[in-house]
């Protein structure tokens, strides 16, 4: 069995392998061939999911801090991990977590990204040749022990049917809003571009919904964004997106607000797709409390300024830039693996 103290050590030099200019050339592999399986996988957002995972996990005092807030793990179990693929590597911190607790990692990535999973993995396996033994892909995972399975609702059913018998954490479609109160600054409201367009919005921690006291003027936060435009201009599936959903909106006659490659309407759901935020009014801090309050259970994340209405809101701009601790669906993943 792979100690402790190898695995972190591991991690840390995958860490230092990604950032270390003398293999920028290899990086800028990775990245071309994965923008060449799938366009939303832009070279900016590769490199941007690269370096947040590097600054992120794969730093070794944070890494240790966190990994010792757990216990070891006796007995290694086959844990099987069904990943998710909207956005860079979003699979990479499940796939952290079964590998530090010292269980087998039976990865099955998602076709939208099963090149860079992979790359980074191997890597791994290249760094510390112990993990071979603890590290497989797979297209079927019945040998599992337990499971670790994110997809959309639908998906997630079909997950409780398979897995039920056996240990499982089983996540559903989640997303991420923002409560703004109108006395931001630009640079909040710059930084409020970055949750809501970076990835294309694709991922769950992107906010798709605002909360905003009645009668906002969305004008400066239009202002703020309008210098990322070629970016979403001259990227076809997006603006494909902004195009169908204006048209949308235009047949329907919804009111929207429009800057040219986001539109903005007045809409009660959550999630809202590709190109299109939406924003519900509230006339007082109560009442988004209640609002928030009845939805908890679909909501990855609140952005928005420290303490303005809410505790522990996460600041303007780096909703995408989770730490270890920042478990998806708030369900500790090493705790689960812990008493498998």
């Amino acid at each position: 069995m792979i100690s402790r103290i190898q695995r972190i050590n591991a991690f840390v030099n995958l860490g230092k392998f990604i950032t270390n200019a003398q293999n920028a050339l290899f990086i800028e592999e990775w990245i071309y061939r994965a923008n060449s399986k799938n366009n939303w996988f832009t070279p900016q957002n590769v490199a941007r999911s690269l370096d947040a995972i590097a600054a992120e996990y794969l730093n070794e005092d944070k890494l240790s801090d966190w990994a010792g807030n757990y216990g070891e793990v006796s007995s290694p179990k086959k844990i099987g991990v069904v990943m998710a693929g909207n956005i860079p590597a979003v699979g990479f911190h499940d796939a952290l977590c079964v590998l530090i607790s010292g269980h087998v990692l039976l990865a099955k990535p998602s076709s939208d990204d099963s090149f860079l999973m992979r790359a980074l993995l191997e890597k791994l396996v290249e760094i510390e040749p112990a993990f071979a033994d603890y590290i497989h892909f797979a297209d079927r995972l019945n040998d599992s022990d337990a499971y670790i399975a994110t997809g959309s609702d639908n998906t997630a059913r079909y997950f409780h049917y398979y897995f039920a018998k056996k240990p499982n954490v089983i996540r559903k479609n989640r997303t991420s809003v923002a409560v703004l109160t109108g006395s931001e600054t630009e640079a909040d409201l710059s930084a409020l571009g970055v949750d809501v367009l970076q990835y294309f919005g694709l991922g769950c921690r992107n906010v798709s919904k605002l909360f905003v006291p009645d009668g906002y003027n969305f004008t400066k936060f239009y202002e703020s964004i309008e210098e990322t435009a070629n970016t979403f201009l001259n990227h076809h599936k997006y603006f494909n997106n902004y195009e169908y959903n204006k048209s949308i909106f235009l047949i329907n006659r919804v009111p929207h607000f429009d800057n040219g490659f986001l539109m903005i309407t007045d809409n009660p759901a959550l999630v809202s797709p590709i190109s299109v935020l939406h924003y519900e009014n509230y006339g007082s801090h109560q009442e988004v409390k209640t609002l928030l309050d009845a939805s908890s259970e679909k909501i990855q994340c609140v952005v928005g300024a420290e303490n303005a209405i809410l505790k522990d809101m996460i600041p303007f701009g780096v909703a995408q830039q989770p730490g270890l601790s920042d478990y998806a669906d708030s369900v500790d993943t090493m705790a689960f693996l812990a008493d498998v």
